[in-house]
């Protein structure tokens, strides 16, 4: 790809299979994105093994060793801005962000979650559907606002809920389809092909159907 790319930062709390789609998408030459820096608030978190494998800084903010919320957004502001971050992405990141943070990257911090929103936000999203007995449910990429999973939504993947499924079995179905979702997303994002009016999103791209999946948007580039 011919061009600068740009610098994500990318902010984790655990095992990080959604880093490792980002960082996988970044390794192709045709990706309008790199990932510059790989932030974490939890010292053992797998996902800092697969940043430094893939040859990415990696940084440490634990809340836990620092006496407020805003001094520890403070340092992990501090680090995105050392690596030249310009946008955000949450992959599996367990803490709500401030809207003084969110300010700082304004329009520019992405996250994806296990259900189609607005339906199941916030923790559990698989049990909740399991427990509400819906027969189709998904992911969703959105822009992070103040709430919880509550921005404008980029895009949806959905999968349907089987009979025998359990939370483990519904969210590996929902992963597959996270891992193909969010990089797309972020495509789409960082190019200027999604607008937002601050509820609603405008997406460049047309939905595309697989066999166990319904993607929008969808186009492959």
């Amino acid at each position: 790809m011919s061009g600068r790319r740009v610098r994500l930062g990318v902010l984790v709390s655990g095992s990080g299979s959604n880093l490792q789609a980002l960082l996988d998408a970044c390794a192709r030459e045709d990706f309008p994105a790199e990932v510059a820096c790989v932030v974490s608030n939890v010292p053992t978190a797998y996902a800092l093994e697969r940043a430094r494998a893939a040859g990415v800084a990696t940084v440490v903010v634990d809340h836990k060793a620092h006496a407020s919320k805003a001094e520890f957004e403070a340092a992990i502001l501090d680090a995105l801005r050392s690596a030249g971050v310009e946008w955000v992405c949450l992959a599996g990141f367990m803490r709500l962000l401030s809207a003084d943070f969110l300010g700082r990257f304004a329009g520019r911090v992405l996250n994806i979650h296990p259900s189609l929103l607005p339906s199941f936000p916030g923790l559990h999203a698989q049990r909740q559907a399991l427990e509400r007995g819906v027969k189709v449910t998904g992911c969703t990429v959105h822009f992070v606002d103040a709430g919880t999973d509550t921005g404008p939504i980029i895009g949806q993947a959905a999968v349907p809920v089987l009979p025998d499924d359990d939370e483990k079995s519904l969210g590996a179905r929902i992963l597959a389809e996270e891992h193909r979702l969010y990089p797309l997303a972020v495509r789409l994002a960082v190019t200027g092909q999604v607008s937002s009016d601050g509820t609603r999103t405008r997406v460049s791209a047309v939905p595309t159907t697989s066999e166990l999946s319904l993607r929008s948007p969808g186009a492959e580039k």
